[in-house]
């Protein structure tokens, strides 16, 4: 049962992130922590881990069709985010669960003021 209800939470995730371009994070991560007690540093793994797949693809070529990808600067954000996942994947496996975990909640909170107030 518990592998229907992770199915669920990849669809729950998927949905939301082809609708609003985020979800692992802000979906799949709390919902493996709070959801499947998992451990803050196993959730990110874990989600993580999903991206190795390709699991956005499909929203990504309907964004294409309807001229909403920036090509080179999707290039070149991946880039980074290739050079920032290393560098911030090491520094985590160093900061004690509690620490990350809070980190990770005044992340979803300022950012979620950010979008509502600017």
């Amino acid at each position: 049962m518990q592998y229907f209800f992770l199915v669920v939470t990849g669809i729950i995730g998927g949905l939301i992130g082809g609708v609003f371009g985020v979800g692992g994070g802000i979906i799949i991560v709390p919902a493996l922590v709070m959801g499947f007690g998992f451990s803050q540093h196993l959730a990110q793994g874990t989600m993580l881990s999903t991206l190795l797949l390709p699991s956005f693809i499909f929203a990504a070529v309907k964004y294409y069709k309807a001229g909403n990808i920036n090509v080179p600067a999707a290039f070149l954000v991946s880039l980074g985010m290739m050079l920032g996942s290393v560098v911030g994947a090491s520094y985590a496996q160093t900061m004690p669960a509690p620490i990350l975990k809070k980190l990770f909640g005044l992340l979803m909170i300022v950012g979620g003021l950010k979008l509502i107030f600017w």
